[in-house]
This record gives structure tokens, C-alpha cells and sequence, in this order.
């Protein structure tokens, strides 16, 4: 791997034959009779720095049509009472319904306070950027001294050469570092919007698993009062009792379970929805049924096309190879600096007639003082520079090398969890329901006992449970593998899921 070109300093002081006129290239900065001229320094600084300017929308531009163009939802970057007040209309909009995947992914990216934050980053990178655009500030100094006979005063302004020299390379990489700063900030929308609709997911297969075993109970409960009526007629005996019981028990502590579960899903989704108050009301869908099986070919290379996360790894290397640039051309000069002072002495003497008489005196001196690397010569500067240059090279190969592999495990996990889906649908769930009820056939026949029948009712549960989970991942495998294409966060696993896990869509309620 090379390097790229290195950049050499435009500005290079030199020393002329007349100590007491110095001249620098590529302009002379004569000392005026009434002032030292340093306007004109600040007016060349200006020309060489080609000042940058605030955004007028602070950088959002770009960010909103890279976010639009991949997941389609609209993004604010809150800076006004009518801002959000705007936004906090269109939240309430979406909160009326039963959110949706897409509606829970809008209320995140237009409510989520740490995204808000993200656009605050994106804000202090646009000042950083400005400020690296404007000319170094001179010092201006003044001081009196006075005494008996005599009064001196001296006004002195000194400002940096190199700063100014080096002034267009520093702005252009400032200008560099925004727009990675544009970029991360966009990775952080598709973080949040994947993380959110995972986390959506999680919540309605949560709500759908309580609905389940709602139903599961209510069915125990009323076979348990059939069957403590048997028993005290004699119908049934104390063992077919006790299993009956035990069952309804069963039931009633993984209901408890899946309730604490459906609890800390909500309260997951409401922290990527930003809500609180009266927000905290809102209800949610359910599962979504099975799309159609998506078939994309070379995962691969339109992974290594869209993500940002790949982009942004670009775009800082590329920040250090002119950051490099710029420590190779001024290995030899940390700083130069040019003073230019003005002194005005003023006192009294005795001529030969004895009288006192007043009398001045006005100097200019103009100095350059620069640093003389007499024992480092900048190769630590140079290999400090390089050294960092590689490491980023180095973990941006490895980068794309992992975004291939990512690409094609989500795909993997996504045509998995669709199959896997679709065999529950089709096959498991209804043979279930078939052998639970031609068991409840047998055994109002007698020709089978309460344990079997409780066996079977048992297994469709766990069968029905199961089903729910696999439609959560596989909706959860769906998100990774868009994810994993054009970035914006890892994948959060399907079957297992834990407390970790942040954010999500909309969420139904009961």
C-alpha cells in the first residue's frame, strides 16, 4: 500500500541580504511610515483561506436525502420552538393508530433525543470546519515604561507564518472531516431506525405470546373446574386431578413470565421512541404475515457499494493521508512567527546652556523567529503520521472483508428464519391442532386417559410459542440483512434475544 502524494508548503520565509529588511515570499510586507501594515497580512490570509461559511440547514441536506433514499422516512434536526412543535404534531398524528413497523421508525428518528444529539455533533463539526477556514488571529500588545527623566512606549502585534502558510491544507481538511462528520451522523439514522424496528418486533410477538397464553389459560381453568366437579362425583380420580392442576398451574407461572417479558419489550421500544407522559399510551400492531422470499444476487458487492459505515472509514482515511500531507511539509518548521513592533521613546536632557529640553525618538523593528530542530528533526512527527495512517488502512481492509461476510451471514440468516417460519405455518401448527383435537375425540370416548390428552395440549402451546418466535425472527433476520447492505448497526439475533436489545418499531398493544 503507498501512500499519497505529500504536499509542499507554498509559503517559505526566507532571509534577505539586508538583516534590517526582511523579505518573505512571495510577498514583501514593507514597514509603512505611520503603521505596520498588517492588513495586508490578513487580506493575503484571507485570499490563501478562502474562508467557508456556515450551512444554511447545518448540514442536514445530506444526511436527509441519503436517509430518504434508503429507508424513506423523514429526518429533523430539532433547533426552534417551531421546529418542534411541528415535529411533536406529526409524533401525536402517529400516535393516534396502532403503530406500525414504519410508523414506530419515524417517531424514532423524529422524537429520539440521542439522535438529536448526533445532529448537535454534526453542528460543532460545521464550527470546527469554519474556524479552521479563517486566518490565525494576530496578538496585538501594548506597554508603557516610564521614569524621572523618560517615558518609552512600544505597541507590538505578532502572528504565525506557518498557520498562515499551512492555512488552505488545514481548511481542505477541515472541509474533509465534515463530511465524514455528515456520514456518521447518517450512519446513526439507520442505526437507530434498525435498532428501533427490531426492537418493534420483539414487542409484538411479546404481546402476541400474552394473548396466546391467555387463551391457553382460560381453556385450563375451565378444564380444571370440569374436572374438580368429576372428582366429587367420583368420575375422575385423584391422580387425572392432580395433573389437571398441575397443568393450570404450569400455565399460570408462564403467563406471569410472559407478561414481565411483554413489559421490558414496551419499555425498550418506548426508549427508542423517545416517549413519556401521556405518549406512554399509545397501542400496538401485530406481526406482519410472510412477505415474499426475497432473492438478491452479489450480496456482497452491494454491501461494499452501500455502506455508509465503509464510506465513513473512506472518507477518515482519506483525512489522514492529507493530514499526512500536511506533517511532511512542515517536518523541519513547527512555528514561524513575525513580530513587528513600534517604540516611542520620549525624554528630558540639559543641552550646554543648561536647559532642559524635551526629546523623542520613534523605532520599527520587525522580527521572524522560527524554531530551529536542532535535536528533532520531525521524524517522530512524519513516523507517528504514517504509523496512523496504516493502522486506519489496515482496519479499513479488514472492514470490507467483514462487510462481505456480514452480507452474506444475514442473507443466510434471513432465507433460514423465512423457511423455518413458513414450515411452522404450514405444517407444525396445523397438525397440532389435528392431534389435539382428535385426542379430546378419544378421550370423550374413553379411549384414551386425561394424560394424553394433557400431553397433546401441552405441545401445542410450546408448538404455537415457538411459531410466534420464529415469526419474530425471522422480521428481525429481515432488518439485519437490509442492514447489512447499506449499514446502520449490527444485527440483534433472533431466538436469542436479550435484555439488551434496543430499540424497535411500533409496538401493538392490547
Amino acid at each position: 500500500m503507498t501512500l499519497p502524494d505529500q504536499p509542499t508548503a507554498s509559503f517559505i520565509p526566507r532571509f534577505p541580504a539586508d538583516p534590517e529588511r526582511p523579505t518573505l515570499l512571495p510577498s514583501t510586507l514593507p514597514i509603512g511610515r505611520r503603521s505596520l501594515r498588517w492588513t495586508l497580512l490578513i487580506g493575503a490570509a484571507a485570499l490563501l483561506g478562502g474562508c467557508a461559511s456556515f450551512s444554511a440547514d447545518g448540514g442536514m441536506g445530506a444526511i436527509q436525502s441519503a436517509t430518504y433514499a434508503d429507508i424513506g422516512k423523514q429526518v429533523v434536526k430539532i433547533g426552534d420552538d417551531q421546529a418542534e412543535l411541528t415535529t411533536k404534531a406529526r409524533v401525536d398524528q402517529l400516535l393516534r393508530k396502532p403503530l406500525t413497523a414504519d410508523a414506530a421508525v419515524q417517531i424514532a428518528l423524529l422524537n429520539n433525543r440521542g439522535l438529536q444529539a448526533a445532529f448537535n455533533e454534526l453542528g460543532m463539526a460545521e464550527a470546527q470546519m469554519v474556524a479552521a477556514s479563517l486566518p490565525p488571529n494576530p496578538s496585538f500588545g501594548i506597554s508603557k515604561l516610564s521614569g524621572r527623566f523618560e517615558i518609552e512606549i512600544e505597541r507590538q502585534i505578532a502572528g504565525s507564518l506557518l498557520a498562515l502558510a499551512t492555512l488552505p491544507a488545514r481548511a481542505e481538511i477541515a472541509q474533509d472531516r465534515f463530511q465524514a462528520a455528515q456520514l456518521r451522523a447518517a450512519e446513526a439514522v439507520l442505526r437507530l431506525a434498525a435498532d428501533t424496528r427490531r426492537q418493534y418486533y420483539r414487542a409484538v410477538a411479546a404481546n402476541a405470546q400474552v394473548t396466546f397464553y391467555q387463551e391457553a389459560k382460560a381453556s385450563a381453568d375451565a378444564a380444571s373446574e370440569l374436572f374438580k366437579r368429576l372428582g366429587e362425583t367420583g368420575g375422575v380420580n385423584k391422580l387425572d386431578q392432580a395433573r389437571e392442576y398441575a397443568f393450570e398451574a404450569e400455565l399460570t407461572v408462564q403467563l406471569a413470565q410472559a407478561r414481565q417479558q411483554q413489559r421490558q419489550e414496551r419499555e425498550r421500544l418506548v426508549r427508542q421512541l423517545g416517549l413519556w407522559g401521556d405518549d406512554l399510551k399509545f397501542q400496538l400492531g401485530s406481526l406482519p404475515p410472510l412477505p415474499k422470499l426475497q432473492s438478491v444476487k452479489a450480496v456482497e458487492a452491494e454491501a461494499l457499494r452501500k455502506r455508509i459505515d465503509l464510506r465513513v472509514a473512506r472518507a477518515e482515511l482519506d483525512v489522514l493521508a492529507k493530514s499526512l500531507g500536511l506533517t511532511q511539509a512542515t517536518r523541519f518548521v513547527n512555528d514561524v512567527d513575525l513580530l513587528g513592533r513600534r517604540t516611542y521613546d520620549r525624554g528630558r536632557v540639559i543641552n550646554d546652556h543648561g536647559h532642559v529640553e524635551r526629546e523623542s525618538s520613534r523605532s520599527k523593528t520587525l522580527e521572524l523567529e522560527i524554531e530551529i530542530p536542532i535535536y528533532d528533526f520531525g521524524q517522530s512527527k512524519v513516523a507517528l503520521a504514517e504509523q496512523t495512517y496504516m493502522q486506519a488502512a489496515n482496519k479499513l481492509a479488514e472492514k470490507a472483508v467483514n462487510i462481505r461476510s456480514e452480507a452474506r451471514e444475514a442473507y443466510t440468516a434471513y432465507r433460514a428464519n423465512y423457511d423455518i417460519t413458513r414450515q411452522y405455518q404450514n405444517n407444525v401448527l396445523p397438525l397440532r391442532k389435528i392431534i389435539q383435537d382428535e385426542s379430546l375425540l378419544q378421550y370423550s370416548g374413553m379411549l384414551n386417559d386425561v394424560t394424553d390428552l394433557i400431553t397433546d395440549a401441552r405441545n401445542r402451546i410450546l408448538s404455537n410459542i415457538a411459531a410466534i418466535n420464529a415469526r419474530r425472527d425471522f422480521w428481525i433476520a429481515h432488518t439485519d440483512f437490509k442492514h447489512a447492505l447499506i449499514g446502520g448497526g449490527s444485527g440483534g439475533g433472533g431466538a436469542t434475544v436479550t435484555a439488551a436489545a434496543a430499540g424497535g418499531d411500533a409496538a401493538g398493544g392490547h
